[in-house]
């Protein structure tokens, strides 16, 4: 037991630059008790004290702010930073090393019995506000954006953004990066890293498309002139004004060149 809080304590000052003493952490620190409460709440539910257990969390949340079935499976090193607004479901599992921020939801999309909440690898982050929902699964090593909506299980290494969510990147060599940024004490705040795309990658492939179709219209264009030029004569009105007209400032890619 007391090996566990000696863990619990060492991830918060990995974890929180503002933690200073050993002391403020086991008195300030909601998401250390709930964590502390919830593993006494599994306990009895394990032990079938349903009522109990059930009792004890409902008076962690009361306490902490952080809502933590007793049947969630909770595994070393959890941090949860702030807290206010946390939600783990029942069939919820998480693994080692893993962070959450607050408002996180790890939530079900189903009311039928059985596993209906999602499982975390090792060493993922969940950003502020963000909800994770079903049976799914969240690979180690895995950054979850602030206000992220989850409903697709998710590669080791893989950062996910946005509502729906969608991959923006894949790091499949996180364990040494993260091992680094822990470190030289870089976090990746709300699980969004610091070296994370600039633009949306939606945006990004509309903007490639508009400009594919900005160099076909200037094809076009040549081949109707060269047309003209062969035969002597005025295009049909149609091909005359068949030019496409594309707004050109909307951080645009480079064109393909002609």
């Amino acid at each position: 037991m007391f090996e566990r809080l000696k863990e619990d304590i060492a991830c918060v000052f990995e974890r929180d630059p503002a933690a200073r003493t050993t002391f403020e952490i086991l008195t300030n620190y909601p998401g250390l008790h709930a964590v502390i409460l919830h593993r006494l709440s599994y306990r009895l539910w394990q032990a079938d004290w349903k009522w109990l257990a059930r009792t004890l969390s409902t008076f962690t949340r009361w306490l902490t702010g952080i809502e933590i079935h007793p049947g969630a499976q909770i595994g070393h090193r959890f941090f949860i930073d702030h807290g206010m607004g946390v939600v783990i479901g029942e069939t919820a599992c998480i693994g080692d090393d893993c962070t959450l921020y607050h408002g996180v939801t790890l939530g079900g999309t189903t009311w039928q019995k059985g596993k209906r909440h999602p499982t975390l690898g090792n060493d993922v982050v969940v950003g502020a506000g963000a909800k994770v929902l079903g049976p799914i699964t969240i690979g180690n090593g895995a950054r979850i954006g602030s206000n992220a909506v989850i409903l697709k299980s998710v590669p080791e290494g893989a950062t996910v953004v946005g509502i729906p969510g969608r991959i923006i990147k894949v790091d499949t060599n996180y364990e040494r990066h993260h091992k680094q940024a822990l470190e030289k004490k870089i976090y990746d705040a709300y699980g969004i890293p610091q070296d994370m795309p600039d633009i949306d990658p939606i945006q990004y492939a509309i903007n490639y498309m508009l400009d594919d179709i900005d160099f076909m219209d200037k094809r076009l264009q040549l081949l109707c002139e060269a047309v003209k030029k062969m035969s002597g004569e005025n295009l049909p009105a149609e091909l005359e004004s068949c030019r496409i007209r594309l707004p050109r400032n909307i951080n645009s890619a480079n064109p393909p060149a002609e």
